[in-house]
C-alpha cells in the first residue's frame, strides 16, 4: 500500500503552532512555584498536567490512561489495532523556575502531530501512541528518567527509599499520588511492542540559532559522568598560618575546577562543569579545611568522556601532592551515549527537507533526554527545534510559532516516510 505524503496548508500549520504556544503558556501556570515554573514528580501539579494533556490527547482521537508509574499515554490505531506502536512524546516535568518549552513542547507537538495526521492514520502499518513522560529531570527526588526507565522495564528496586527535600520517599510519593508501588512493573513495555520511539524537542544550546536554521537531526544523544569530589586539607587560624603551612582545600578545589575547563576545550564535544563548591567549615577566618565539588562530564563518545577524567584524576593527584591534600571522588550517575537508529535520523532529515529546509545539519545532545532510557527496548530518532540564544532551563528559553510550524510539518512528514517505509 501507498501512503501519500502530507499535504499541509500554511495557514494550518500556523494554526497548529499558536495552539502549541498557547497550551505551552497554560501549562505553565500548573505551577507550585509562584511567579514561575516548577512541577514535579508525583505532585498536585503533575496530577492536574496530565489531567489536561489526556483531554488534549481525547480531542485528536487518543485513548487515554495513566500508566502505573504517572505517565500520562494516548494510543490510536492503524489499520491494525494489534500492530506495534509508533511512540512520539517527551516530558512534562521541569527543574525549578524552568522555561515554558523543554520537554513540554515534545508533548504538545506529539498530539498535534495526531491531529495532522488523523485522516492518514488508518493506513499506517502501525498504530501511534503518545506519551507524556512524567520525571525526566529528576528534580524531586534527584534520580532522573523515573518515567521512561519504568516504560523501559529498568525500574530499580533501590529508587523506592529516595527521598526529597522533605524526607517523602518515592514510595509514600506513589501513594499519595494513588499509584501502587507494587505494580509499577505494568509501565513496562516490550520491544516488541514498538516500532520506535521519536521526539521533539528545543535545542538547548545555540547551534542551530548561529547556523540560520530552524531544524536539526539529532545524531546522538551524550554520554555522561557525574561525580562528588572531597579535598580535605588542615582548617587553620586565617591570621596565624603562614603560606607554607597551610593545606587549603579550596584552593585545591579551585584549581581542579580551572582544569576541568582547560581539558574539557582541548577535546571534541566534550564539556565539563563544576556546578557546586562549598567550603567547610565556612568562616571568613579559617583555612578552608575541606571543600566538596561537583563535576559533570559530557560527551559524545564514552572514550573521551572516560579519558578526561583519567586525567583529571592525575590533576588532583598532582595538586594535593603539591599542596599537602587528600581527595576522593564518588560517582554518582553515568550513562552511555544513546545513538540515534540510522533509519529514524534519514526519516527524520527526509522530513526536514519536506519542511523546505535544504541540506539538513545533524546535532548530538550533550543534553538528556526520555530516549536515553527508552533506547534500551526500541530505536529512538529526535528533532530539535531553534532555541534563540541557545538558553534553556530558564525562564527566558523561547522557541518562535513560526519554527514550531516547521517543526510540525517536518515531524508529520517523518511519521508518513516511516510509514511508508514499513509498507513495503
Amino acid at each position: 500500500m501507498t501512503i501519500p505524503l502530507l499535504e499541509l496548508t500554511a495557514d494550518g500549520l500556523a494554526n497548529s503552532a499558536r495552539r502549541i504556544m498557547a497550551r505551552c503558556n497554560e501549562l505553565a501556570r500548573i505551577s507550585s512555584l509562584r511567579g514561575g515554573v516548577e512541577r514535579v514528580y508525583l505532585s498536585p501539579e503533575h496530577a492536574r498536567a496530565n489531567r489536561l494533556a489526556a483531554e488534549w490527547m481525547r480531542d485528536v482521537g487518543l485513548t487515554t490512561h495513566q500508566d502505573a508509574a504517572g505517565n500520562q499515554v494516548g494510543r490510536i490505531s492503524g489499520r491494525d489495532p494489534e500492530a506495534p506502536a509508533l511512540m512520539l512524546g517527551s516530558h512534562l516535568d521541569t527543574v525549578p523556575d524552568a522555561g515554558r518549552f523543554d520537554g513540554i513542547l515534545g508533548v504538545l507537538m506529539a498530539i498535534e502531530v495526531v491531529r495532522l495526521l488523523r485522516s492518514r492514520i488508518p493506513t499506517f502499518p502501525f498504530c501511534l501512541e503518545v506519551v507524556a513522560f512524567s520525571d525526566e529531570e529528576g528534580t524531586r527526588f534527584g534520580k532522573a528518567l523515573l518515567g521512561s526507565a519504568a516504560v523501559a522495564g529498568s525500574w530499580d528496586p533501590a529508587w523506592w527509599e529516595l527521598t526529597d527535600a522533605y524526607g517523602i520517599t518515592v514510595r509514600q510519593a506513589f501513594l499519595e499520588f494513588g499509584l501502587d508501588p507494587s505494580r509499577v512493573g505494568e509501565a513496562a513495555r516490550r520491544p516488541d511492542e514498538l516500532v520506535g520511539y521519536l521526539e521533539a524537542h528545543i535545542e538547548q544550546g545555540p547551534q542551530l540559532d548561529r547556523a540560520g536554521q530552524p531544524l536539526a537531526v539529532v545524531s546522538s544523544i551524550a554520554s555522561a559522568r557525574r561525580f562528588q569530589i572531597t579535598i580535605r586539607g588542615e582548617a587553620r587560624h586565617a591570621g596565624g598560618t603562614p603560606y607554607d603551612m597551610r593545606h587549603d582545600a579550596l584552593l585545591g578545589a579551585s584549581e581542579i575546577a580551572i582544569a576541568v575547563e582547560r581539558l574539557c576545550l582541548a577535546e571534541h564535544h566534550l564539556i565539563g562543569t563544576v556546578g557546586q563548591l562549598n567550603a567547610y567549615p565556612g568562616a571568613v577566618n579559617v583555612v578552608p579545611g575541606e571543600a566538596r565539588l561537583s563535576l559533570d562530564l559530557r560527551g559524545e563518545l564514552e572514550g573521551t568522556r572516560d579519558r578526561v577524567w583519567a586525567a583529571l584524576t592525575r590533576e588532583l593527584d598532582q595538586i594535593a601532592g603539591r599542596r599537602g591534600l587528600r581527595w576522593e571522588a564518588r560517582e554518582v550517575h553515568t550513562a552511555s551515549a544513546m545513538v540515534c537508529e540510522p533509519l529514524l535520523m534519514d526519516v527524520m532529515r527526509a522530513g526536514i527537507e519536506g519542511s523546505g529546509q535544504t541540506d539538513p545539519i545533524s546535532l548530538f545532545s550533550p543534553a538528556g533526554h526520555d530516549g536515553m532510557a527508552i533506547g534500551r527496548i526500541a530505536d529512538i530518532g529526535m528533532l530539535f527545534l531553534r532555541n534563540p540564544d541557545g538558553i534553556s532551563h530558564h525562564p527566558d528559553e523561547y522557541v518562535s510559532t513560526e519554527d514550531i510550524a516547521v517543526g510540525l510539518r517536518a515531524f508529520a512528514e517523518a511519521i508518513v516516510h516511516l510509514a511508508r517505509e514499513h509498507a513495503r
